[in-house]
């Protein structure tokens, strides 16, 4: 087979998992609204179960919820009617996954999971099937057709079940109010979460670290406090102490190509009047963010409420505490 019929075929299951994944859109509807009350009411936890490729998506649906604020495991149906049942307990609520709705080991579950009042949320490609009408919760996940040229090894429904489950995980983590320092928290040692934790002021200079010089300071003086502080880059401040401008040592090059008077210029008449600042509380990936789409600046000026210079935030500060 060519080169050129194999990327037709990677073309031909791209663009069919994309369409399943589209074709879910219509189908968040009054199903998608009761497996979120059912899941958010739940005051235990979300067990996942699933055969096969559904149980593999189920795993990861699991590890996302318990990522994202929504206490969850995996079950395997397999193992649960060998006594993995036992795990279960009132308040919690299953969520299974079934493309066919006819998978044996989860019918065989489903009795003694009703019987422990345990509500079971169901995404199926098959609303009408005989899972189905067992269970409290349905949603359509179905796909036209598998991704498989065969139209077998699950691949179109597998993605469409995946991105219902991320679909829920994320609605989830809306209606409990998950901020990133919650999320930073599950994921202590992850660079996920360092990202979500490490915030400007834990990386930022402070105190007399902090080059400033007046307006109306002669740029000899410029010179000598961008030189005794070592940040290639000065704030400027008014009368009150605000921030007014910064001067950097590409503003200095520039001055001297221009053949300015360095002995008479002012501060406040060289350098950049409206320089990005970014606040204390801010999340250091953020203003990683900001230092890139504002390029080439290396580095952020901190400003309180006042709006006058609290700190610095350098990129090599932000990139050596592995934010990136």
């Amino acid at each position: 087979m060519s080169d050129e019929r194999l990327r037709d075929l990677a073309r031909r299951v791209l663009r069919l998992e994309a369409e399943a994944i589209l074709a879910l859109l219509p189908k968040v509807d009054a199903g998608f609204d009761a497996a979120i009350a059912a899941l958010r009411g739940c005051t235990g936890r979300v067990i996942v179960t699933g055969m096969g490729k559904s149980g593999l998506i189920g795993r990861k649906i699991a590890a996302t919820f318990a990522s994202t604020g929504t206490p969850a495991y995996f079950l395997h149906p397999a193992e649960g009617v060998h006594g993995d049942l036992g795990m279960l307990g009132r308040g919690d609520v299953v969520l299974a996954l079934s493309n066919s709705g006819e998978t044996d080991e989860l019918l065989a579950i489903a009795p003694a999971v009703k019987r422990l009042s345990v509500p079971i949320v169901l995404l199926t490609g098959r609303p009408e099937s005989p899972l189905a009408r067992v269970c409290d919760v349905v949603i359509d996940v179905g796909v036209p057709q598998e991704a498989c040229p065969m139209n077998l090894a699950p691949t179109s429904s597998t993605t469409a079940a995946l991105a219902m489950g991320d679909a829920l995980a994320m609605a989830l983590l809306e209606l409990r109010g998950l901020r990133p320092e919650d999320y930073a928290e599950l994921h202590p040692r992850g660079a996920l979460g360092w990202r979500s934790l490490v915030r400007v002021a834990d990386l930022m200079h402070t105190g007399d670290a902090v080059p400033v010089v007046a307006d109306d300071a002669l740029m000899k003086d410029v010179i000598e406090e961008m030189s005794r502080k070592g940040f290639g880059m000065t704030t400027v401040v008014d009368r009150a102490g605000r921030l007014s401008g910064v001067i950097t040592d590409g503003d200095l090059r520039r001055v001297l190509l221009r053949g300015d008077a360095m002995a008479t210029l002012r501060a406040g008449e060289a350098g950049t009047r409206s320089p990005k600042t970014i606040a204390a509380t801010a999340m250091a990936a953020h203003a990683l963010d900001v230092m890139e789409r504002s390029g080439p600046i290396t580095s952020l000026i901190v400003v309180d409420a006042a709006g006058r210079p609290a700190g610095i935030v350098r990129m090599h500060d932000i990139v050596r505490a592995k934010i990136v």
